[in-house]
């Protein structure tokens, strides 16, 4: 039996990964999480795990605002060793992120020892400064092995929730038909930029029989002002599963979490990488993909250029009748998804901890 600390705050990309390696570990023992106050983990984590807040933040800025982080760092290792002590925490395992570093630290202090997973192919920047801390160093992408300097890194994938493994149904407020059914995930602050380029080709693509299911996010407003049967338009949905393993082609950003749920139902993909991500990560997260043959990039580009209308005309041209289009992109791109699928990431990570323990 291993009690465990998971470190993990923030983001749905650092949260949902770590939620599926609890699931699994916690068969074999008790698990605690460690979180920061006011962040998402708050609401997501205390119905399954008991939840530890510590105040955490970057290592940015310099001279005294830098001085004042690393004080605040300091302080936050004691608290996580004080954790480590009180609840007999065996074994830590992170997701990376600001919690990471006093969790790394308090481990390496304690001499217990610590897992970390990068699930981005650019590493953040705690990975990259104390991945060489770490008894195991386990990455989503293979393209991060070589920016983690001190570490031997193990590619085992990025965790995913469970339903995304088994057969879901198509959701019943999906349009039905038998035109093509294009999903594009907006992210879960609203993606106006690619919002904006979706509807601009809306119209074309409802009048050829397309299905589109648009998950605009929260910050949308204009969302539901185009009404038509073949339409679906939501600010979020519970219903992820179902609607990309349906699905004949997705629009999303390039998070690794979201490549990592298109490659786990391969669902052939155009990416648009969020181009304000830090260190453009996820522009190297779609170009893996694109390595695989699994998406098309393309680029945030203004409404009224034509690049993501051409590019969906000929990746979905024969599911439209069209005759000159290659019936063989889709099942190609699919097959991409199949090789850059990892879908027993979480048994994985479970198993590295586990053998580290002993």
């Amino acid at each position: 039996m291993t009690r465990l600390l998971i470190a993990a705050s923030g983001t749905g990309g650092h949260l949902f990964p770590a939620l599926a390696v609890a699931e699994v570990v916690e068969a074999s023992g008790p698990v605690r999480w460690l979180g920061v106050p006011d962040r998402l983990e708050t609401s997501l984590v205390p119905e399954r795990f008991g939840l530890i807040t510590v105040k955490a933040g970057g290592l940015q800025g310099r001279g005294l605002k830098k001085l004042m982080q690393l004080f605040r760092l300091v302080l936050a290792s004691i608290s996580v060793r004080r954790v480590i002590q009180r609840e007999s925490i065996e074994a830590v395992f992170t997701t990376g992120g600001y919690i990471a570093a006093p969790a790394i630290l308090a481990a390496r202090w304690c001499g217990i020892p610590v897992v970390l997973h990068e699930s981005n192919a650019i590493p953040g920047r705690v990975t990259r400064l104390l991945g060489r801390l770490c008894s195991a160093v386990a990455i989503g992408l293979p393209a991060a092995a070589q920016s983690i300097p001190g570490s031997q890194p193990i590619v085992t994938g990025t965790p995913v929730r469970a339903a995304f493994l088994t057969p879901q149904p198509l959701p019943a407020w999906v349009p039905r038909g038998d035109g093509p059914l294009l999903v594009v995930m907006g992210g879960s602050q609203g993606a106006v930029g690619l919002n904006k380029m979706v509807r601009s080709i809306l119209p074309k693509l409802l009048n050829q029989g397309c299905r589109v299911v648009h998950l605009t996010g929260g910050n949308d407003p204009e969302i539901n002002q185009l009404q038509h049967p073949n339409l679906a338009e939501r600010r979020f949905s519970d219903d992820i599963p179902g609607l990309l393993q349906h699905a004949d082609l997705a629009i999303s950003r390039a998070g690794a979490g979201s490549l990592s749920e298109l490659a786990v139902c391969g669902t052939p993909s155009v990416l648009v990488p969020f181009p304000q991500a830090a260190d453009r990560h996820q522009d190297a997260n779609a170009a893996c993909a694109a390595s695989f043959g699994a998406a098309v990039i393309v680029h945030q580009h203004d409404p009224d250029q034509p690049v993501l209308a051409t590019t969906i005309q000929r990746l979905l041209g024969a599911r439209l009748g069209q005759p000159d289009a290659d019936p063989q992109l889709l099942p190609q791109m699919q097959q991409g998804m199949a090789e850059l699928a990892e879908r027993d990431a979480d048994q994985q990570l479970a198993n590295l901890i586990q053998q580290l323990k002993r």
